[in-house]
């Protein structure tokens, strides 16, 4: 008489998540994902006035070129951040990967205070990053797969808003006190908060139902495929929809970080002494319209399609970038609602970005793939803004020129797009 031994897959089941640890998550996710924004938000703000302080007034080509660098960092920083802390996530967990994301963001931010060079800044930016380009893959794979299908247009737009978020926060208290090159470190200290919350996410929330599900089943299949995530998602099937998608997720990055961004620093420059104010009521302006755009990004994709959304929206960022740049000047009475409408315009990618993604890789592979895909464009993106900050030094610190010439990137969108493919009605494949 013989018995068959159950397999480890159909004896063991993971945990359901319960609705308290739903809402858990999607705090947890929301807040990480806002004081990353804040973190994003800390150069547009403060770069300027701190390559002044170290390098002394009277070098604005030079001043512009230290910003571009800046953003530069930040942008290489989150784009290792997303393959490193993404595969860490298909490893040991959406939500160990993502509290570390956060820990990593806000302790190396709060060293930031203490530096005394350009290129000390420059590093600590860099490594600072690191946790906010984790934090993106991690959060939303967790709330997507700990929400149901039904709940993620909308689950997409709040997670794509939260960023816009911590982007208007910050604003809105450099507006009580201005940033100057001699009054700027405290900015650092402020993203340094967030550290209570990463040990909150490292020992209450929950892990992904979808997740564990998958690691029990890959223990009792004795002769399932053992590659890595990344290995995976760059060779066939997966690579066709990993190269879409990291040209998808670079258009945004580079219309906003490589372009958009540039009408803060030129509103500080415009400012000046007599408006030091100024800079931070344009990125609050941007970031309203953006949180609106952010938000109404995943219905926006439900309601019109994948695909008819994105075309859309590069059209009109393209359009608002280039009327604003060209024939707005940031003491224009119309220049900070213009920077509304091109915050929004410039944004509901970010909400596109959450709903869309995910739906191109299975769970085993979800955390690594959103991230490689949103985060990869970001190498790109910091040629690029490399390229824009030689710009300035050719246009003598000419904010405007920069912006004109970079804002072009919406027209590849346009084009790009019309290769993906439509997942419009497909839901998340396990």
């Amino acid at each position: 008489m013989s018995s068959k031994q159950p397999n480890a897959a159909t004896s063991l089941q993971p945990p359901e998540i319960s609705l308290g640890g739903q809402v858990l998550v999607l705090v947890s996710a929301f807040l990480g994902w806002m004081f990353a924004g804040m973190v994003m938000v800390l150069i547009p703000l403060a770069g300027r006035s701190a390559a002044i302080s170290f390098l002394g007034p009277g070098q604005e080509a030079e001043v512009g070129n230290w910003f571009s660098r800046y953003i530069c960092a930040f942008l290489l920083g989150a784009a290792t951040g997303g393959l490193l802390f993404g595969w860490l996530g298909d490893r040991v967990g959406r939500a160990k990967a993502m509290g570390w994301s956060i820990l990593c963001y806000s302790i190396v931010t709060g060293l930031t205070y203490f530096v005394t060079s350009p290129e000390q800044l420059l590093v600590l930016r860099f490594v600072a990053c690191l946790g906010v380009g984790g934090m993106w893959p991690n959060g939303v794979s967790l709330a997507s797969e700990a929400w149901s299908n039904v709940s993620r247009p909308v689950l997409a737009g709040l997670i794509g808003t939260s960023a816009n978020l911590g982007f208007m926060l910050l604003s809105t208290i450099a507006m009580f006190k201005p940033v100057t090159p001699e009054s700027w470190r405290w900015l650092m200290l402020v993203c340094a908060i967030p550290v209570f919350l990463g040990i909150v996410v490292l020992v209450f929330v929950p892990e992904s139902p979808r997740w564990l599900a998958g690691q029990m089943a890959k223990a009792g299949d004795t002769v399932g495929k053992s590659s890595s995530p990344i290995a995976e998602i760059f060779r066939p099937p997966l690579l066709r929809y990993t190269l879409i998608g990291i040209c998808l997720g670079a258009i945004p990055l580079l219309g906003n970080w490589g372009g958009s961004n540039w009408l803060v620093p030129w509103a500080g420059q415009v400012g000046g002494l007599s408006d030091p104010a100024l800079k931070a009521w344009a990125q609050w302006s941007k970031s309203g319209g953006a949180v609106v755009g952010s938000l109404l990004g995943g219905w926006l994709a439900s309601r019109f399609g994948r695909r008819t959304t994105y075309f859309s929206i590069s059209l009109a960022a393209l359009c608002t970038a280039m009327y604003g740049f060209w024939f707005l000047s940031p003491l224009d009475r119309s220049f900070l609602p213009w920077a509304c409408v091109l915050g929004f315009f410039a944004t509901v990618y970010f909400g596109w970005l959450p709903l869309y993604l995910p739906e191109l890789f299975p769970t085993r592979v979800r955390s690594t793939g959103t991230g490689v895909t949103f985060n990869f464009g970001r190498f790109a993106t910091a040629v690029g803004v490399l390229g824009a900050g030689q710009l300035m030094l050719w246009f003598d610190g000419n904010y405007a020129m920069a912006g004109r010439i970079t804002c072009m990137v919406y027209f590849l969108g346009m084009i790009i797009i019309l290769f993906a493919p439509d997942t419009s009605k497909k839901q998340l494949e396990d």
